[in-house]
């Protein structure tokens, strides 16, 4: 949810965007409507579309595609109870849902503004006639029957892997796959006490036997091929070696219970991982392609979130140096790739995952997912790049070359007392390849919102990085004794401001052939497209053609455009 000060933030960015732009998934803006009972319905509507998609903020009073302040802030009647409101939302929603309201004073329209602040609540929530949407990004998207059986998933009243098998348990359990979980769990730490416990005994402690049978979880992580395969299906795992994109040189498939499957696939990949050494200084470095607990965290995500109720495998494949895994089920809970790094866990698997979290297997802080991307980033690699395929999540490692640089510069902060943070990883190494960013940019890499400019300043004074500009031109850069620190190759300072040079001169020579031609000029995202710059790198390159008096604006508003002078 959003506070006071950063909804007045807001409003001061309506002079050069409309309210639509800066809409989120927590945050939305809607015009008051013209008479009371279609803004009660309204109100409750977008109680239940932020409730059902994790909470969030609705500033009453603002026209959403209006650009400048003074045409989009028009307020609200002055007439409006708020109690009023609490009542007829709580009224109309079900299960009843209690917003909190907050008054903002402004100098535009009637001078007052209504921010209605819901939270999270246990979906799926609707109005009193039972319908209802959930927020997707900016928009409210009807709550469909696929959705609700997610929201109950991700609630764990709807989770297979707790169902009852109906057969003696004895029958179904497998002792390699009893040992290999032990050894598992034993290697990351878990209670001695518990593992110490008969299998019997240590199935029960983990809730996976309930009232003397095996649930589908315990089948999932103790069980044997055979039973596996009656009693979920779905269960099978594929490795794939690919020679191209529709060719492969090595394939394996399995069904078995997850420790064993896990081991057999590191087993698979483990050869075509190969491990090397770097020395630097007093560090001794010993680095794999791809990082063995990502690929172990990756592994443990694939099986423990999937669907067991769809059929098709966990695929794991190598191709062109990436290592890709892809599980059936798509996201829950709201989690998606551009929030996953600081989402609430949410999974369809609730007792599953309880008994990995117990054997510390998995953890259930969502650490998993950061670890990954930290493994990958202090060595200098490109981060994960997890991805919805539809119905299914794709995790995927680019093999790209170890850092050794960066990696002893990780270090001898470590040693030194301080441990960068996954924020700082990425804001560093998105600065060592791209020089330059707005705090926008990094806050949207780092998955965090405007008040991540704080952060920024943080890393400023640990001297990792400094600022160019001002105001809204504001960018960052390395700080100049980290990149002279760094500069062994890893930055090519003089390749990026010769890519700033060439975008500015193509742009000044499209300009000046469409003015001959009499063609009109480019919009910002014609120029976006043409010089792949954010918005913010694009309003200060074309700031700084207008302030050498070569480039001006025609137009206002959307259809405003740069044409040459």
């Amino acid at each position: 949810m959003r506070d006071e000060q950063q909804i007045r933030h807001l409003l001061d960015q309506l002079n050069e965007n409309v309210a639509d732009d800066l809409e989120t998934q927590d945050l939305d803006f809607k015009r008051w409507p013209d008479n009371a009972r279609d803004a009660i319905k309204q109100m409750v509507s977008m109680a239940v579309c932020m409730t059902n998609g994790g909470g969030g903020t609705v500033v009453f009073g603002v026209a959403d595609r209006v650009i400048g302040r003074e045409n989009a802030v028009l307020g609200i009647p002055l007439d409006v109870d708020v109690n009023l409101l609490l009542k007829a939302v709580f009224d109309r929603t079900s299960p009843t849902i209690t917003p909190r309201f907050e008054e903002l004073s402004v100098p535009e329209g009637t001078g007052r503004l209504l921010l209605m602040h819901v939270n999270q609540g246990i979906p799926p929530y609707t109005d009193s006639a039972g319908h209802g949407t959930v927020r997707v990004g900016k928009d409210c998207r009807p709550l469909t029957g696929a959705m609700r059986r997610e929201m109950l998933e991700v609630s764990g009243d709807s989770d297979f892997t707790a169902t009852i098998v109906h057969e003696p348990f004895e029958k179904l359990l497998s002792a390699s796959a009893m040992e290999r979980l032990r050894q598992l769990a034993s290697m990351e730490k878990a209670s001695a006490d518990l593992l110490g416990n008969s299998d019997a005994e240590l199935l029960e402690a983990l809730g996976l036997i309930r009232s003397g049978s095996l649930t589908v979880a315990g089948l999932l992580l103790a069980g044997n091929e055979s039973a596996i395969r009656r009693h979920v299906p779905g269960a099978g795992w594929t490795w794939l070696l690919q020679r191209s994109e529709t060719t492969y040189e090595n394939r394996e498939d399995g069904m078995n219970a997850i420790p064993v499957a896990i081991s057999r696939l590191e087993d698979l990949i483990r050869p075509l991982n190969p491990l090397d050494t770097f020395e630097r200084g007093f560090f001794h470095f010993e680095y794999r392609r791809w990082p063995e607990l990502a690929i172990r965290e990756a592994l443990m995500n694939a099986f423990c979130h999937r669907d067991y109720r769809q059929a098709g495998p966990v695929i794991v494949r190598i191709h062109n140096e990436r290592l890709s895994f892809e599980n059936l089920g798509g996201f829950v809970g709201g989690v998606r790739p551009d929030n996953i790094l600081r989402h609430a866990p949410a999974t369809r698997n609730t007792l599953l995952v309880s008994a990995l979290v117990t054997l510390r297997l998995i953890n259930r802080a969502n650490l998993g997912v950061k670890r990954m991307f930290k493994e990958f980033l202090a060595e200098g690699k490109s981060a994960p790049v997890i991805s919805d395929a539809g119905n299914a999540v794709r995790t995927e490692f680019i093999g790209d070359g170890f850092s050794p640089i960066f990696r002893s510069f990780v270090a001898e902060e470590s040693k030194q007392g301080h441990s960068l943070s996954l924020d700082e990883l990425l804001v560093l190494n998105h600065l060592v390849h791209f020089a330059e960013s707005e705090t926008t940019t990094l806050a949207s890499l780092c998955q965090k919102d405007d008040s991540f400019l704080r952060d920024l300043v943080s890393m400023e004074k640990r001297q990792y990085i400094e600022r160019g500009g001002h105001g809204k031109g504001t960018y960052w850069i390395l700080h100049h004794a980290l990149r002279r620190r760094l500069e062994s190759g890893v930055i090519d300072e003089a390749r990026q401001r010769t890519d700033w040079n060439a975008a500015r001169l193509q742009i000044l020579s499209m300009l000046t052939r469409r003015r001959a031609a009499e063609e009109p000029g480019l919009t910002n995202r014609e120029i976006r497209a043409v010089t792949h710059f954010d918005r913010y790198q694009v309003r200060r390159l074309m700031q700084q053609l207008h302030s050498e008096g070569l480039a001006a604006t025609e137009g206002k508003g959307r259809a405003a455009r740069w044409v040459a002078l």
